[in-house]
């Protein structure tokens, strides 16, 4: 049985979608807010050096107004640059900041920031100081602990020191992070989920907004969650399945109808004709598979996707989609399947 100490209104809880390095660049985000208007969006996550030492800063920080609420989710490890970075993102309009401490990377780890820095919580305290600076609200993406530890005090302990340094909002992926011997892949499914510690988590220090992340793929599952926590973010079942936020929304009260693929491919075709020759179809395309997800001409509109050339814009492509769609449709109403 979920206990849960706070307020029982589906309203006023969060649903949202994970930041997902190479996945939820701004063409992915502004594709699921047309189908959820209501989830709370990240960025990739983006490192303070690729800000501040990088050419183009403009092409990671740059999103559309309709992707609000939007978070950017920063990597790091100087409280100075996260400083300065959190300048950044309120001078571009950004909703609130999220600190990564919970990517298992090789790569990030060399950096030293993601889940390492698990082992450092008065490091991240001071991190998430520096990005409170400017008035953006902070919060904090992390895992239940580090390899094969298995102390749900140190968990405890992590977010009770980072929030005496002002945070208040901690996404909580309920697996361990493995750091040796487990690629990232594999640590999305291998190190056990915990559900139980971040449900605890929340009844423990109540005055703490604690949302609970991983392995979320039906909406039943996710919506058990919401007794215990204060949000649910749902990470890579929203990619293959994006209908899935829209049928949370539904379950929370939020919509009454599920969107029509056709109607948000219409909106999704608006959006790239005004980039016009600048944004390729495959920019696009590799964002839209999950769109007709379980349902019958699913096979067809893959492969269709799998055609999608960098020497056709987006518009034209997707124009070309909606004809397929119309079709499959017709088809479907004509011969009953």
């Amino acid at each position: 049985m979920i206990e849960f100490n706070g307020s029982t209104s589906t309203q006023e809880k969060t649903l949202s979608v994970a930041p997902m390095l190479d996945w939820t660049d701004r063409h992915c985000r502004y594709f699921l807010r047309l189908i959820c208007p209501s989830c709370v969006l990240y960025t990739e996550m983006i490192t303070t050096s690729a800000l501040l030492l990088g050419r183009d800063p403009e092409r990671f920080l740059e999103f559309s107004n309709a992707e609000h609420p939007l978070i950017l989710q920063l990597g790091g490890d100087d409280p100075a640059a996260m400083r300065m970075v959190a300048g950044m993102a309120l001078a571009h309009g950004y909703d609130g900041l999220n600190l990564n401490v919970g990517c298992p990377s090789p790569r990030v780890q060399k950096g030293r920031f993601g889940a390492c820095l698990m082992a450092a919580p008065d490091l991240v305290a001071d991190l998430v100081a520096a990005l409170g600076e400017n008035g953006l609200p902070v919060s904090v993406k992390h895992r239940l602990g580090l390899d094969r530890e298995e102390d749900y005090a140190v968990l405890r302990t992590f977010v009770e020191t980072v929030a005496a340094a002002g945070c208040r909002h901690f996404i909580v992926h309920a697996r361990n992070a493995w750091l040796k011997g487990l690629s990232p892949a594999k640590n999305r499914e291998v190190p056990p989920l915990r559900w139980d510690w971040v449900h605890q988590l929340k009844k423990d220090l109540p005055h703490l907004t604690v949302e609970i992340n991983g392995g979320f793929r039906d909406v039943a599952t996710a919506m058990a969650q919401f007794a215990a926590v204060d949000g649910v973010m749902i990470g890579r079942a929203a990619y293959h399945h994006p209908m899935l936020l829209a049928e949370m929304e539904r379950a929370l009260g939020r919509r009454e109808a599920l969107p029509d693929p056709r109607v948000i491919l219409r909106e999704l075709i608006e959006y790239a004709e005004r980039w016009g020759d600048t944004l390729p179809a495959p920019r696009v395309s590799r964002h839209l598979h999950g769109l007709r997800f379980g349902e019958s001409g699913a096979g067809a509109w893959h492969r269709f996707l799998d055609t999608a050339e960098t020497t056709e814009n987006a518009a034209s492509f997707l124009r070309r989609g909606l004809l397929l769609l119309r079709r499959t449709d017709q088809n479907i109403v004509t011969h009953g399947q």
